[in-house]
């Protein structure tokens, strides 16, 4: 099939947009774009006293933790990014950072009174994870490993750039996450164009991103390529031609992200400055969604699904995707984090670390976490974050809710918000769960702002259409 073969369903998308914002559920126009890894947004979390951080923290049942490290370094300044870094930073501040981590992994163990952190998976993110020398890569990993029971560990993912996976020391890079058992790579390719990639400022054309995705195929790792739709210059051909290629690429997984204007958290990329200097370059919402529609329909065509544990991410295999951000995103596991801007994911609490790289080493050098912000979810929050965070990317499991939550779904303030869902076709619920239909997963990131309490809506009243789906209207009444 060609391009125009894929139009039709592309234009169904946009219709239903329009419906939606016309409902009052979806925002008019912001450079906002819902989505992220959390709830609330970070960016509305209060100071934390230190002594508050674990106050009544229970430890899980069975001792287990996922875990992230937030590298901060890199070689360029990506134009989309919104993640803290430093580029091209000499070889002592990464130095100072690998023993900065070794001391806050202790930091942290003593204040949890553990003597390893039983690890069920691990991601090393930033930043560029492998932006560190071999023999850097290699201390680093040995502190690393040496903190964690890995008897248990199920899966273990570092985020890498391509240009760190070639010629002899991008090999040497490679063979060292291998002896370490590292099992899976998300490889940030972005684009297959070399102009856009240009423009993106990455360290990487097209050709080094096959040649680094093929040496981690050639060494057996799990392999997640992961790219942006909507970005500044980009057509629906070329955007049709990068999908070409990446099937081409045998990837184990293929992610597709968004591009994103405006930060989710406390770090704002340059991208929102290139908006003012260049509007003319963007695409439009709609057309955004319908190169997200393209992507959805010819990825399966071509033995591509999204797979049903982990939305925005097409397999081959069912079992391909990563389990960190399943336990995070869906089985709501507890995640200890280390780094600057790094974030702890807990049962009941979310605790960001602070992003400015010298009061994070002075914390370090004090002997106390780096935790600036924080919230300890109440009951109405928890019973929220329950039900959003699996509902955009999965599912929402009835029993396994009242486990989270200690109620019933259908005693909740959410409930007859559900219902609502299920009355406009965006939703469905059986016996056991409540899941999206396939019009409410397109739109998931933004169906599961209807469900969002009025002080953590990131959009103002004014953004949205009076309407029967209208989330501050739906929030502030009983719904019937």
């Amino acid at each position: 099939m060609e391009l125009k073969d894929f139009m039709m369903m592309a234009d169904k998308r946009v219709d239903e947009l329009h419906e939606l914002i016309n409902l009052g559920m979806i925002y008019k126009k912001s450079n906002f774009l819902p989505g992220g890894i959390h709830y609330p947004y970070w960016t509305t979390y209060p100071k934390i006293e230190y002594e508050d951080i674990f106050k009544d923290y229970k430890l899980p049942e069975n001792g287990e933790f996922d875990a992230y490290v937030h590298v901060p370094f890199c070689s360029t300044k990506c134009v989309f990014c919104h993640f803290p870094a430093m580029y091209k930073a000499p070889d002592e501040a990464k130095e100072r950072f690998i023993d900065a981590v070794n001391k806050e992994m202790n930091i942290t163990m003593n204040r949890l009174g553990l003597n390893k952190i039983k690890l069920r998976t691990a991601l090393i993110a930033g930043g560029t994870s492998t932006d560190l020398t071999p023999n850097q890569l290699k201390k680093f990993l040995t502190n690393f490993t040496s903190k964690c029971d890995m008897s248990n560990t199920r899966q273990f993912n570092f985020d890498v750039s391509p240009h760190n996976l070639v010629g002899s020391t991008g090999i040497e890079r490679l063979k060292i996450l291998k002896d370490f058992g590292v099992t899976r790579l998300s490889i940030g390719v972005q684009s297959l164009h070399d102009d856009i990639l240009r423009l993106m400022n990455r360290a990487h054309d097209k050709s080094v991103a096959i040649s680094g995705i093929k040496n981690a195929q050639d060494m057996g790792f799990k392999v997640n390529i992961e790219f942006i739709y909507g970005y500044p210059t980009q057509t629906f051909e070329s955007w049709f031609e990068d999908l070409k290629q990446m099937i081409a690429l045998d990837a184990d997984e293929i992610m597709l992200y968004r591009l994103k204007i405006d930060a989710h958290g406390d770090w704002q990329g340059n991208i929102k400055g290139y908006r003012t200097l260049h509007p003319d370059e963007f695409l439009t919402r709609e057309d955004t969604l319908r190169m997200k529609q393209i992507a959805i329909d010819f990825l399966r065509e071509n033995g591509y699904s999204e797979n049903v544990n982990m939305r925005r991410v097409f397999t081959k295999k069912v079992k391909d995707y990563s389990l960190y951000a399943f336990h995070q995103c869906c089985n709501m596991k507890d995640q200890l984090a280390f780094g600057p801007s790094a974030y702890l994911s807990l049962n009941d609490r979310f605790l960001l670390n602070t992003s400015d790289f010298e009061k994070y080493y002075d914390c370090i050098e004090k002997g106390i976490m780096p935790v600036n912000r924080g919230l300890i979810r109440d009951s109405e929050t928890q019973q929220r974050w329950a039900i959003i965070m699996p509902l955009k990317n999965r599912y929402v499991d009835k029993r396994f809710f009242k486990t989270q939550t200690g109620v019933d779904i259908e005693t909740t303030t959410a409930y007859p918000i559900i219902k609502k869902l299920i009355e406009y076709g965006l939703a469905q619920e059986s016996e056991r769960d409540i899941r999206l239909t396939p019009k409410g997963a397109f739109f998931a990131d933004e169906v599961v702002g209807l469900l969002y309490q009025t002080n953590h809506n990131p959009f103002p009243k004014d953004d949205f259409n009076e309407g029967p789906l209208n989330p501050y209207s739906l929030n502030m009444q009983k719904v019937c």
